[in-house]
């Protein structure tokens, strides 16, 4: 089946696959109930190889952030299946999940979410923490200087740019060698330059270290990084485009009316 015939039909097939660092499986995100329930996602299946960059887009509404979601266990899709690696997370007792997705899985947000009290090292330490885990200062030191904030371990996000306050958010979600990335548009709130940045950080991240990144953006610059993009629209994946222009994804979204 294509995609476009599969998308029509409401399932898209090609969740389950060999090898797969991260897979998707007929997922449906329903919100409410009766008449007034929303249909967030419809029978979507996607497989993410190891080692590869794929942005997800589509218009306003579309289902991708749910998806992103779903897909990293921050939300459970009302039917459907995820799997990261072999292992299937998206019937796992909260507990459990919480203590895969610290290790397992790292996530990038549009607005950094870093705690404004705490020093820059201690901000990339939290997870850990929270996971029980002693901090590694020299782990801490080396995910800094992977994103280029050596020196600035005692400085408070208050005193980083927002490029930087991004880059410390990137070396938390790295800290623990996750093998998937979510990103959340990453350069949403970054000028143009900043963003370029952190985007060739996350790409660096794929073809330097094997890392898998899922990548929600708007932009179809960002989404000229990837090595896919996935299109949704009304909770359907309607298209996928491989290592496409800036401009071949701007006309697609276009015609999706994004």
């Amino acid at each position: 089946m294509t995609t476009a015939a599969a998308a029509a039909s409401g399932e898209v097939t090609g969740g389950e696959v060999a090898g797969a660092a991260l897979t998707g499986d007929g997922l449906h995100r329903e919100y409410g109930r009766g008449t007034a329930a929303v249909r967030a996602l419809r029978g979507v299946s996607v497989a993410f190889a190891p080692g590869t960059f794929t942005a997800v887009m589509g218009p306003s509404g579309s289902g991708k952030t749910t998806l992103l979601h779903c897909l990293a266990g921050m939300d459970r899709p009302t039917r459907g299946t995820v799997r990261w690696g072999g292992t299937e997370v998206s019937r796992l007792p909260e507990r459990r999940l919480a203590q895969l997705r610290r290790t397992r899985v790292g996530f990038v947000f549009q607005a950094f979410n870093l705690m404004p009290a705490m020093t820059v090292a201690q901000n990339v330490e939290l997870p850990g923490r929270l996971a029980g885990a002693r901090p590694d200062g020299a782990q801490v030191r080396e995910a800094l200087a992977r994103v280029g904030l050596s020196g600035r371990e005692r400085h408070r996000p208050g005193q980083l740019s927002g490029g930087q306050q991004q880059r410390v958010a990137i070396a938390r979600a790295l800290v623990a060698r996750p093998a998937v990335l979510f990103a959340d548009e990453p350069t949403g709130a970054l000028d143009r330059a900043t963003g370029h940045d952190v985007l060739d950080l996350l790409r660096s991240g794929v073809d330097l270290d094997g890392r898998t990144c899922v990548m929600v953006t708007h932009d179809p610059v960002a989404a000229g990084y990837a090595d896919r993009v996935l299109l949704l629209a009304d909770g359907l994946l309607v298209d996928e485009l491989d290592r496409p222009t800036a401009a071949q994804v701007g006309e697609r979204l276009s015609r999706l009316g994004g």
